[in-house]
C-alpha cells in the first residue's frame, strides 16, 4: 500500500488497514526509526490492541533483511525507482498493489526456514517445501479461523494469475507514460538559466 507521504497521519491509517486485512491476528509491528512511525499515535495504538512494538537498531539495515528484499523483489521489480508524487501516480500505485497483493498471496510459492545450525565456519539450513501464502493459511491448524479460509478460498477461485500479470504490466506502464511526461514537462536548467539571463538584460536595460 502507497501512502500520500510519509506524515504521521496516512501511515498509522495505512497500518490500520493492512492489519484489518491480514488472514491472522498479528503479533507485533517492527519498524524502522523514522517519526512516522516512532510516535506516541502508535505507540498507543500497539498497548490498546495489546501488540508488541519494536524498532531496528539506528544504522544497521540488515534488522529490516527480510523487509528489504521484499522491497525489491516486489516493489521495484514492479514499479522502479521513479519518483511518485502526485495523486494520479498514487492511485496507479494502489490499483497495481492490490492486484500484486493477490498475485504474490496466491501463486508465489516461498520457502520457510526450518532450522539454521552453525558448526565453526560453516552453517547448515534447512527449507521446508516451497508453498503460496493461501494454501499455507489453508494449511494452518488453529490459527486461522474458518470463515478466513472459506473467504480466501472464494477469493482464490476465479483468478488467472497470467490475466493478473497483464493487468499489471498494463497499469505499470500507463505509471511509467504519467510521471515520464511529468518529468518532460519540467524545464531543463538550461533553459531556466537562459531564461534568468533574459530577465537580468531586461531589468539593466529598463
Amino acid at each position: 500500500m502507497s501512502v500520500r507521504n510519509k506524515a504521521q497521519k496516512w501511515v498509522f491509517a495505512a497500518i490500520k488497514e493492512a492489519t484489518a486485512k491480514f488472514p491472522f491476528p498479528i503479533l507485533g509491528i517492527d519498524s524502522d526509526n523514522g517519526s512516522e512511525f516512532i510516535n506516541w499515535g502508535l505507540f498507543h495504538w500497539c498497548e490498546q490492541e495489546q501488540l508488541t512494538f519494536t524498532r531496528s537498531r539506528s544504522g544497521n539495515k540488515n534488522d529490516g533483511a527480510h523487509v528489504e528484499q521484499k522491497n525489491w523483489h516486489i516493489v521495484r521489480q514492479t514499479v522502479g525507482y521513479h519518483r511518485y508524487d502526485t495523486p494520479g501516480e498514487l492511485d496507479l500505485l494502489n490499483r497495481i498493489w492490490e492486484l500484486q497483493r493477490l498475485l504474490t498471496n496466491h501463486f508465489g510459492p516461498q520457502q520457510k526456514l526450518v532450522f539454521k545450525e552453525r558448526n565453526g565456519a560453516k552453517t547448515t539450513k534447512k527449507y521446508d517445501l516451497p508453498a503460496t501464502p493461501y494454501h499455507r493459511i489453508l494449511a494452518d491448524k488453529g490459527t486461522v479461523r474458518q470463515t478466513v479460509k472459506t473467504r480466501l478460498t472464494r477469493e482464490n477461485q476465479p483468478l488467472n494469475p497470467a490475466a493478473i500479470q497483464r493487468q499489471i504490466q498494463a497499469l505499470a506502464a500507463e505509471l511509467l507514460t504519467l510521471t515520464t511526461s511529468k518529468q518532460a514537462a519540467k524545464p531543463k536548467p538550461a533553459a531556466r538559466a537562459l531564461r534568468n539571463d533574459s530577465t537580468k538584460n531586461a531589468t539593466r536595460a529598463s
